[in-house]
């Protein structure tokens, strides 16, 4: 799973929010005015991120239009995977990243493990705790 540079995620961050594949022009103006790049500066980032396989394009007309090959949600769990797998403490490092939760994001937390461990909520929801 790629991770980003700072301008490969505001590329992405803007294809995530956008309902439809964007075209090179309309990406590059998705990022004004904090970001004034060239045409051709967004053509490569584009191109780039589609040769990683973190984009899909087709043709329209004579212009590709890109859109995200996987969700943010699921690009950021595949981060996490991976940090996870190369980790080695991982218990320990799991505990700080908990640690470090606000209590909504612990009660998010809570209910993500609910929906993808229906089983062991049969304990009144101790093994999600």
């Amino acid at each position: 799973m790629p991770r980003f540079g700072d301008l490969e995620e505001q590329v992405m961050l803007r294809l995530w929010a956008a309902n439809e594949p964007l075209a090179v022009r309309e990406v590059r103006e998705a990022l004004l005015p904090e970001r004034d790049l060239a045409y051709t500066t967004v053509m490569t980032v584009l191109d780039k991120l589609y040769r990683k396989g973190v984009l899909r394009r087709r043709l329209d007309g004579r212009a590709y239009r890109y859109e995200p090959a996987l969700s943010r949600e699921a690009h950021t769990a595949g981060l996490m995977a991976e940090d996870w797998l190369s980790g080695g403490g991982r218990a320990g490092a799991l505990v700080h990243f908990v640690e470090g939760m606000t209590p909504e994001q612990r009660d998010a937390l809570r209910d993500a493990l609910r929906v993808a461990l229906p089983e062991a909520d049969g304990e009144g929801g101790r093994a999600a705790e």
